[in-house]
């Protein structure tokens, strides 16, 4: 059975082609996970997977490494937990 997430903060580039999701599970560590969307346009998001089984204790700590991680990313301004 796949564990279960809760996605407490999504962040698209500027072109809406690439987005990190901030996510808790449920045993209460946070991660992220990079995506790029669908080519075709209809929405979709695919997993890159290859963040989401990292593990951190915070959110903030989640976002930092993230930040580190995913080039693009560092240009986001700050989140408020």
């Amino acid at each position: 059975m796949a564990a279960v997430s809760k996605v407490l903060a999504s962040f698209e580039d500027r072109f809406g082609s690439q987005c990190v999701d901030i996510f808790v599970r449920e045993d209460g560590t946070f991660g992220f996970e990079e995506f790029r969307g669908d080519s075709d346009g209809n929405g979709r998001w695919q997993s890159l997977g290859k963040y989401s089984q990292l593990s951190f204790s915070s959110g903030e700590e989640t976002l930092l490494e993230a930040k580190q991680r995913v080039v693009w990313l560092e240009n986001t301004g700050p989140w408020r937990w």
